[in-house]
C-alpha cells in the first residue's frame, strides 16, 4: 500500500555517517486512526504490539501519505540491504518565547551568516521552525530548499575568510539564544535506560510473545512443572541481558558526562569581553578562549589564533601529542576544508581531546572558533556508532528466523490433524480447540532463546579469560566464519617503536658513506643534523620529551636536548633568553659548537593525506630562516630541485625498502623572509619548493615475535591474510614475506596506475617485483623461480598484487571493472589513507555479497591512527589492540597488543558456531519427537515424566552443551554457515524419519502384546494432566516414554561433535555426567538406533568427501564473485598481465566513487 505511493516523493536524507536514508511525508488522518485505537481495542493489544514490530505498517494504517512540506509524521528507510524503517514525529521550535526584536521585512536575517540554515528555516511571522531528530543528530526544514538539513555546525561552505570575519569577533547574545534552540544543548547525552524500557523492550520480543502465549496455554492444561522451568530459564536469561545492556549504557554515560558540563571561557560580540561560561551552552560560532591549563574539549572547535598541543589519544588510539595551528586569514572564496585540502584536521580542535598546552602569539590568547556540539562532533559520532550499530547480516540468524517459521507451520499442520481426530471423535469443542492449540506449540521449543544465548555467553566468558572483551556478542558467531584477516602493519605486525639504523647523507648530487648510529658517538652539524634536530613535533611535559615514537628516537639519536616550550613567547620577536626556552639545543658538555641552538618558529605537521611535515627554524644569533622537510622519499624528492636528487635515488631506496626498512627522507631550503612577515598566514606552497635533497634516513621496524608464528597458523588454516598499511610499499612487501604473509616463492605483481593527461587515457601498468638481492646488485627484469611445493589454496595461483594509496583510487575511478580481478589475489596495499582502508574492506564485502555467504571479509586491526576506527566499523568483526578510548567502538578489544588474539577469536566463534548449530539442531529434534508423541497419544506421559524429561535432560543438555571448549588447532576449513542447507535439512529430515520410525513401532508392538490392555482413562478420553492418577496411565505411555528419553540421550551425543572445532565431549564433564546417568541397559535396547543415528550423521551428512564428491557429480559451483573470478582467472592464459601497458577505454563513461573520507587521517 505505502510503497506505491511513496515513489512519487522520495528525497534522501543524508545522515552523519554519509549514508543516504530515503524519507518519506505523511499526514495524520483522525478517522483512520480512531479505527487503529478500536482495532487496539477489539484486538486485546496485539495489533498495538505489530505496529511495535513494524512500525512503516503503523504509519501507512493512520496516516495519508504527502509532500514533506505538509507532513507531521515522516516514515524513514534504509537504503541498505536491510531496508530498516523509522517512524519520526515532526516537531516545532518556537522562537517567540525569545523576545527577539523586530523584524520589519521578510528578508531580515535572524543569524549573521546569510548562509546558515537557520535564516531559511524560520517562518514568518510565526517563527517557527519545523525538525526532526534522527539518530540523536536534528534536521531542521529548509523553507528555499523544501528539504531537511542538519543543523549543530557552521556550513562548511564558509571559506577562511568567512570563518576569521563572521566569527572571528563572536555571535550575539540574540544569535546565541537562537542557535542554542534550534542545534539543541552541546551535550552527547547518553540515558541510563531504566531497567524497565530494558525489560519491556526485551520482553516484546516476537519470540518471547511466542513463548509467553506457549506457556499460558500449557499452564492452563495443568502441565506446570515444565512450564515454571522455562520461565525460570526465560527470566534469567532476560536478566542477564538487561543487566548486560544496562552496565553498557552506565559505562557509555559516564565516559561522556565529564565532557558535557565544563566550564570554559568564551566571548560575545555585543558585550567584546570574556566571560565563564558551562560548555553546555555552547553554540556553533562561539568564540573559545584556550587558556593555559590541561582541559578537555567539550566541542569540535576551528583554531583561529595561536596554536596549540592536544592529546588525541580518545580518537587514534595513541596519547601522542598533536600539534595544532590556526587557519590562516586567506582571502579567497574556496571552502575552508577545500583551501586546507586533507590537512584540514592540523586546525581542528576535536571534542573529547585533551590540550596539554597553549601557544599564544602577540595578538593575544588562543581562540577557536565552536565548529560542531553535541553529536556533530567526533566524540558524538564515536559514541552514535555505539548507539547505532552497523547491522548484522549474519545469515545464521536470518536461517534461524526462517527455521522456526517452517517448524510453525508444521505446527500448523498438527493444529489442522488434531481438530479433524477430535471432530470426528465429536470431543467438546473446548478440549479439541486446547489440545490443538497445544500441539501447535509443541512443534517450536520455548527453550530456543535461553538456549543459543548461553553458547554466546559461555563463549564471551571464555574470551574475557584470554584478555578479548566484547561489546558486541552476536558477533562471535560471525567470527566463526571468518576467512579474510585485514592487518595493520605499524603497532600489529611490527613492534611500535623504531630503532634508527643510519643515515646516508646526499652531498652534490650524490649519497655519501652510511652513517651508522649504533656507534654512540653524537651526529656532527650539517644540515642533516640540523632536520633531525628540528623536523619534529615533540614537546617537553613534565620534564620529559613526548611525541610521535619516530620523532623521538630521530631526536634522540642527534644527542641534542628539547628545551622547555614556553606559553607566551613570540620565537620570532622574543629576545635570545626567551628563545633559548623555545630551542633544541646542543647537549652542555659537548665540545664548542656552530650552532648555540635552533628556534622552531613555525610548524606544518605531518598529514598521511600529505605524507610530509615541515617546520621554519632559525639559528639562534643569526638572521637566516631554514625550512626543514621529512616524509616519504617519494613525496620529499618532488619538492626538491632535480640536480641535488642523486640519480640513483630510486635504486638506493629500493635496497633499503626491500630488506623492510622505514626510508625517512630529508630536505632543506634557505628561506630568505623579512622580519614582518606573518608566518601564521603562511601557506606551506609558498614556501615548500625548490628544496635540496639531503639524504634519506633510515630506520628499522622490526616484526612482533607472535606475527610469523600467527600468520602461518592462518596460513595452514586457509585463512587469507591482507596487508593494509600508510607505510611504503616496498617496505610493506618485505614484511609481508618477512612474516610468511607472502610465501618466498611467489610472485609480486606491482601495479601501478596513472590519471589521464590530456588526450592521453588513464592506464595502468603491470610490473614484476624484482628480488631484493638481484636488485641490490643492478640486476633487473629478473623473474622469482617457483619451486614445487605444497600450498595453502590462497596461494594456488602463487602470485600477489601490490599496489598504493593512489593507485587504488585511480583503478576504482577508471578501472572499475578490473578491481574484483585485483582482489582475488591482492595482498599488499600501501600508502593507504584512512578513508581507502575502510573503502577498500567494503569492496572486498562487495566481493562476496553475492555469494552463499561463505566468503566473509572481517577486519582485524590496531587502533593506532585516526582511520583505522572507520575501518574497525566497516568489517564483520573488528578487534582493536589499543585500549584507549576510540576502541570502545570495536566490536572486540585485546588487552593483550599482539596478533595472537586473531586465532583464538576465530577459535572460539567457530566453536560458538558450532555449539549454536547443534543447540538448534538438538532442540528441533527434541520438539518434533514431542509433536510425533503427542500425534500419537495427544498426552504422552504423566507430569513428572515430563518434568523429568524436559527438565533433567531437556534444559540441562541445552545448558551444558556449550561449555565444551574450542579445539585448540584451526582446521583448514570453516564451520557450517547456513541452517538451511542440505546437510542440515537431511540430518533433521532422517532423524526424525528414525525417531518416528521407532516411535511408531514401539507404539504398534506394544499393543501386539498378550497381557496389553486399555487403560481407563484412555477409553474414556484424554484427562488433565492435573486429573493423572500416580500410577501407570497406559502401556503406550510406558513404553514411549524412554524410547523417547534415550532418543533425547543419543541424540545428544551424536549433536556434540568434537574435533575439528571443539574440543572431545569427555573434556565437558558437567555434560557427560547429565547424559550419562540413566540406566545403562536402556542404552543397550536402543544401541542399533545409537549406531544407525551416529552413521547418518557422522559418516553420511558430516562427511566432507562425501559431499564434495557429490558436487563433483552434480557438477555444483559456488556462486560466489570470489570463485567466479577465480576459476575464470585460472583459465586466462593471458593473466596476470606483464610488461605492458593498458589503457583505458572511455574514462568519462566510469562512474567515479571517491574513497577518500575527510574527516579521517592515519599519522
Amino acid at each position: 500500500m505505502g510503497h506505491k505511493q511513496e515513489k512519487k516523493l522520495h528525497p534522501y536524507l543524508c545522515n552523519v555517517d554519509a549514508t543516504l536514508i530515503e524519507i518519506f511525508g505523511y499526514k495524520t488522518q483522525g478517522c483512520r486512526k480512531a479505527m487503529c485505537i478500536a482495532g487496539y481495542i477489539f484486538s486485546c493489544g496485539a495489533l498495538l504490539l505489530l505496529f511495535y514490530w513494524k512500525p512503516a505498517w503503523d504509519v501507512w494504517a493512520n496516516c495519508i501519505p504527502c509532500n514533506l512540506q505538509e507532513a507531521d509524521v515522516i516514515l524513514l528507510r534504509t537504503t541498505d540491504e536491510f531496508q530498516k524503517y523509522t517512524r519520526k514525529k515532526v516537531t516545532w521550535i518556537d522562537l517567540s518565547k525569545l523576545n527577539l526584536s523586530v523584524r520589519d521585512t521578510s528578508d531580515s536575517l535572524f543569524i549573521a551568516d546569510k548562509d546558515s540554515v537557520i535564516n531559511r528555516a524560520i517562518m514568518k511571522p510565526e517563527l517557527k521552525v519545523r525538525s526532526i531528530q534522527v539518530q540523536k543528530i536534528w534536521y531542521i526544514w529548509d523553507l528555499s530548499m523544501k528539504q531537511f538539513q542538519k543543523v549543530g555546525s557552521l556550513d562548511d561552505s564558509n571559506s577562511c575568510y568567512d570563518i576569521h570575519d563572521k566569527f572571528g569577533t563572536g555571535l550575539t547574545r540574540e544569535e546565541q539564544n537562537i542557535r542554542r534552540l534550534v542545534c539543541g544543548p552541546n551535550a552527547i547525552e547518553v540515558e541510563i535506560r531504566p531497567i524497565w524500557k530494558l525489560l519491556f523492550k526485551e520482553i516484546l520480543n516476537p519470540f518471547y510473545v511466542f513463548q509467553t502465549f506457549t506457556l499460558t496455554l500449557w499452564l492452563s492444561q495443568g502441565y506446570v512443572e515444565y512450564s515454571v522451568a522455562i520461565i525460570i530459564l526465560s527470566v534469567i536469561s532476560i536478566g542477564l541481558t538487561v543487566y548486560d545492556l544496562r552496565q553498557q549504557s552506565v559505562k557509555l554515560h559516564d565516559l561522556v558526562e565529564e565532557h558535557n558540563k565544563v566550564q570554559v571561557t568564551a566571548c560575545t560580540k555585543d558585550e567584546g569581553e570574556q566571560c565563564p561560561l558551562e560548555s553546555h551552552y555552547l553554540v556553533p560560532g562561539d568564540i573559545l578562549v584556550l587558556e593555559g591549563k590541561k582541559h578537555s574539549l567539550p566541542c569540535d572547535a576551528i583554531l583561529i589564533d595561536g596554536g596549540c598541543i592536544v592529546d588525541e589519544g580518545m580518537l587514534t588510539g595513541e596519547s601522542i601529542p598533536v600539534t595544532k595551528t590556526p587557519l590562516p586569514h586567506m582571502e579567497n572564496t574556496k571552502s575552508w576544508k577545500t583551501h586546507s585540502a586533507e590537512d584540514y584536521r592540523r586546525h581542528v580542535l576535536f571534542c573529547g581531546t585533551e590540550v596539554i598546552q597553549t601557544k599564544p602569539t602577540g595578538k593575544g590568547p588562543v581562540r577557536a572558533v565552536v565548529l560542531q556540539t553535541g553529536f556533530n562532533t567526533a566524540k558524538g559520532d564515536l559514541v552514535r556508532s555505539i548507539l547505532y550499530p552497523k547491522p548484522m547480516n549474519f545469515k545464521l540468524y536470518r536461517d534461524a528466523f526462517k527455521f522456526i517459521i517452517i517448524l510453525t507451520l508444521i505446527g500448523v499442520l498438527g493444529l489442522i490433524y488434531t481438530v479433524c481426530v477430535y471432530v470426528q471423535h465429536k470431543k467438546p469443542v473446548a478440549e479439541t480447540v486446547a489440545m490443538a492449540l497445544l500441539l501447535f506449540t509443541v512443534s517450536v521449543p520455548p527453550a530456543i532463546p535461553a538456549a543459543l544465548t548461553t553458547g554466546i555467553v559461555y563463549a564471551q566468558k571464555r574470551l574475557k579469560n584470554k584478555k578479548i572483551f566484547c561489546i558486541s556478542p552476536q558477533r562471535i558467531n560471525i567470527c566463526g566464519q571468518i576467512n579474510l584477516v585485514c592487518f595493520d602493519k605499524t603497532g600489529t605486525l611490527t613492534e611500535d617503536g623504531l630503532d634508527l639504523w643510519g643515515l646516508i647523507p646526499s652531498e652534490g648530487s650524490r649519497f655519501q658513506n652510511v652513517y651508522s648510529f649504533a656507534s654512540g658517538t653524537p651526529l656532527p652539524w650539517g644540515l642533516p643534523c640540523g632536520a633531525m634536530a628540528s623536523c619534529h613535533s615533540l614537546i617537553v611535559l613534565d620534564e620529559k620529551i613526548q611525541g610521535d615514537p619516530l620523532d623521538r628516537k630521530m631526536f634522540e639519536c642527534t644527542c641534542w636536548e628539547k628545551g622547555e616550550e614556553g606559553d607566551e613567547t613570540d620565537l620570532k620577536e622574543g629576545t635570545e633568553e626567551e628563545q633559548l626556552s623555545n630551542l633544541t639545543s646542543y647537549l652542555p658538555d659537548f665540545p664548542q659548537a656552530p650552532v648555540d641552538g635552533i628556534a622552531i618558529l613555525h610548524q606544518f605537521p605531518f598529514s598521511s593525506g600529505l605524507q610530509r611535515m615541515s617546520v621554519i627554524t632559525q639559528q639562534l644569533g643569526k638572521d637566516q630562516y631554514d625550512l626543514y622537510m621529512k616524509g616519504a622519499p617519494e613525496m620529499v624528492t618532488s619538492f626538491c630541485r632535480p640536480e641535488t636528487v642523486p640519480t640513483d635515488f630510486v635504486k638506493e631506496l629500493k635496497v633499503y625498502t626491500t630488506q623492510g626498512f622505514r626510508v625517512i627522507a630529508l630536505a632543506h631550503r634557505a628561506l630568505n623572509m623579512g622580519k614582518d612577515v606573518e608566518l601564521d598566514n603562511l601557506e606551506r606552497e609558498e614556501v615548500e619548493s625548490d628544496l635540496t635533497f639531503l639524504g634519506l634516513l633510515i630506520m628499522e621496524n622490526r616484526l612482533k615475535a607472535e606475527t610469523k608464528p600467527v600468520l602461518e597458523e592462518l596460513s595452514t588454516a586457509r585463512i587469507r591474510s591482507v596487508m593494509i598499511t600508510g607505510d611504503n610499499l616496498q617496505t610493506a612487501v618485505t614484511v609481508a614475506k618477512n612474516s610468511g604473509m607472502i610465501s618466498k616463492t611467489s610472485k609480486v605483481i606491482l601495479i601501478e596506475a596513472s590519471e589521464p593527461e590530456g588526450p592521453t587515457p588513464a592506464s595502468i601498468t603491470w610490473q614484476l617485483m624484482e628480488d631484493s638481492k638481484q636488485m641490490a646488485a643492478g640486476i633487473t627484469d629478473t623473474c622469482v623461480n617457483i619451486e614445487e611445493r605444497t600450498i595453502p589454496e590462497r596461494e594456488s595461483n602463487n602470485y600477489h598484487f601490490a599496489l598504493n594509496g593512489k593507485s587504488y583510487q585511480i583503478i576504482v575511478k577508471h578501472f572499475k571493472s578490473l578491481l574484483p580481478k585485483i582482489l582475488v589475489n591482492g595482498t599488499v596495499f600501501a600508502r593507504m589513507s584512512p578513508g581507502q582502508k575502510s573503502s577498500l574492506i567494503e569492496e572486498f564485502q562487495k566481493l562476496n555479497s553475492h555469494g552463499q555467504g561463505d566468503e566473509l571479509c572481517s577486519n582485524i586491526l590496531s587502533c593506532s591512527y585516526t582511520g583505522v576506527f572507520q575501518a574497525l566499523k566497516m568489517a564483520h568483526a573488528g578487534i582493536s589492540l589499543s585500549e584507549q578510548e576510540a576502541s570502545v567502538a570495536s566490536p572486540f578489544t585485546s588487552q593483550v597488543p599482539n596478533i595472537e588474539c586473531v586465532p583464538e577469536l576465530i577459535r572460539e566463534g567457530r566453536a560458538a558456531l558450532v555449539a549454536s548449530f547443534a543447540v538448534f539442531k538438538y532442540l528441533t529434534l527434541y520438539g518434533l519427537t514431542q509433536f510425533i508423541g503427542t500425534a500419537l497419544l495427544y498426552w504422552i506421559f504423566g507430569n513428572y515424566q515430563y518434568l523429568m524429561q524436559d527438565v533433567v535432560i531437556t534444559l540441562l543438555v541445552c545448558l551444558t552443551m556449550s561449555l565444551t571448549q574450542a579445539y585448540p588447532k584451526l582446521a583448514p576449513y570453516r564451520p557450517p554457515g547456513q541452517l538451511i542447507s542440505p546437510p542440515l535439512l537431511l540430518s533433521v529430515i532422517l532423524h526424525t524419519g528414525i525417531t518416528a520410525i521407532m516411535l511408531v513401532c514401539g507404539f504398534l508392538l506394544v499393543k501386539q502384546q498378550p497381557w496389553y490392555s486399555e487403560m481407563a482413562n484412555h477409553r474414556n478420553g484424554t484427562a488433565n494432566a492435573t486429573d493423572i492418577p500416580s500410577s501407570v496411565l497406559s502401556y503406550e505411555d510406558t513404553t514411549l516414554w524412554p524410547l523417547t528419553t534415550i532418543n533425547c540421550i543419543i541424540l545428544a551425543f551424536v549433536f556434540s561433535k568434537g574435533k575439528p572445532f571443539r574440543k572431545p565431549i569427555y573434556t565437558n564433564c558437567k555434560y557427560s555426567c547429565i547424559n550419562m546417568c540413566f540406566p545403562v541397559y536402556i542404552l543397550i535396547m536402543l544401541f542399533v538406533t545409537f549406531c544407525v543415528s551416529f552413521f547418518v550423521e557422522d559418516v553420511v551428512l558430516q562427511n566432507r568427501h562425501l559431499w564434495l564428491l557429490i558436487k563433483k557429480c552434480c557438477q555444483f559451483r559456488s556462486r560466489s564473485q570470489y570463485r567466479k573470478w577465480q576459476r575464470k582467472l585460472e583459465k586466462d592464459p593471458t593473466w596476470p598481465p606483464l610488461k605492458r601497458k593498458d589503457f583505458a577505454e572511455n574514462s568519462k563513461n566510469e562512474i567515479y566513487i571517491n574513497p577518500i573520507y575527510e574527516h579521517d587521517e592515519e599519522n
